[in-house]
């Protein structure tokens, strides 16, 4: 065979594999599938997608454990991008509390702030529970180990004083399996932490009669002067089934983060696919529907923010 032919042979074949080499592809740690997370992320890697022939990057959605499982996976470079509550994004960059056994996380870094997530406390409608305090020595599920909203009641149980044995017992249920368990009493407490509305949450009080608890002012303002980073926040009324009155309660922000390990133009562009087709994200979801690109940029975001994230908000005049 002449030399020619052999060099047009192997370059045809390696051709595929060139090509496949130049496609970047990036995974975002979200959490349960029936939580927001999930459907945030798939919103965001959607946008980026219809892009890909021009910036060659593929998204993909993974789903996990939450906010503090996506830190870590950020940190072992299992994922390249995570949805995570404010606090935590806090805690793991400076190696506080939940994460103190590590050394801080300097490398995490803040891409943008989505919307704001309420803490929840559901029992049902009947239950004798009315206010925080009477859920002290009930069965009470915190929520996935690794999750957000366990690490969120573990912060609340030390502002009120509680341990776990402050509980008859505590579960880790999956947000899925949550209201089937409160709905049949093997749970009296069910905990949850998302945007609203939620289809956890709807779930729950349209298959039984469940009511949310208000937190008291008192206990919100003292988890706030400790934690800086939680919000006060109110759940509108009629937004659930039988819930018809203001639910005040605490918050944080949900936000996307990723590290400096990964490149500026994936970062880029991963902004520039979400608020370039803003009016089009904000319809992706019910939480979206309220957010405003200025909050996104500041609100939550306690890690430095990417450079590629940078150029990006300059660029837009979104900062200085």
């Amino acid at each position: 065979m002449k030399r020619s032919s052999v060099i047009a042979i192997i370059l045809t074949l390696l051709m595929p594999l060139s090509a496949y080499s130049a496609t970047k592809y990036i995974s975002i740690g979200t959490g349960a599938i029936t939580g927001v997370y999930y459907p945030a992320g798939g919103a965001i890697c959607r946008l980026l997608n219809r892009g890909r022939k021009e910036h060659g990057i593929r998204c993909s959605v993974e789903s996990t454990g939450g906010s503090v499982s996506n830190l870590n996976a950020i940190r072992n470079n299992a994922i390249d991008f995570g949805i995570v509550q404010s606090d935590w994004q806090y805690q793991a960059y400076n190696g506080a509390k939940f994460f103190s056994d590590q050394r801080p996380f300097e490398e995490l870094r803040s891409v943008f702030s989505l919307y704001t997530e309420t803490f929840t406390i559901a029992v049902k409608a009947d239950s004798q529970i009315k206010n925080l305090d009477d859920i002290l020595k009930k069965n009470v599920n915190f929520g996935p180990l690794g999750s957000g909203m366990y690490a969120t009641m573990k912060v609340l149980m030390d502002v009120k004083g509680w341990t776990q044995d402050s509980f008859e017992s505590v579960t880790y249920l999956q947000p899925s399996e949550q209201p089937k368990a409160l709905c049949e009493g093997k749970i009296d407490v069910m905990v949850y932490a998302a945007g609203n509305p939620n289809g956890v949450l709807q779930e729950a009080t349209q298959a039984c009669k469940v009511k949310i608890i208000s937190i008291d002012d008192k206990t919100i303002s003292k988890l706030i002067k400790v934690n800086p980073f939680y919000v006060q926040a109110v759940i509108p009324g009629a937004m659930y089934a039988n819930n018809n009155e203001d639910i005040n309660t605490f918050g944080v922000m949900a936000s996307l983060v990723t590290s400096n390990k990964v490149d500026e133009e994936i970062v880029y562009n991963i902004i520039k696919s979400t608020f370039d087709n803003f009016d089009n994200f904000k319809t992706l979801h019910p939480v979206f529907s309220t957010l405003e690109k200025g909050n996104m940029v500041k609100a939550g975001n306690s890690a430095p923010i990417h450079p590629g994230a940078l150029r990006y908000f300059k660029e837009a005049k979104l900062i200085k």
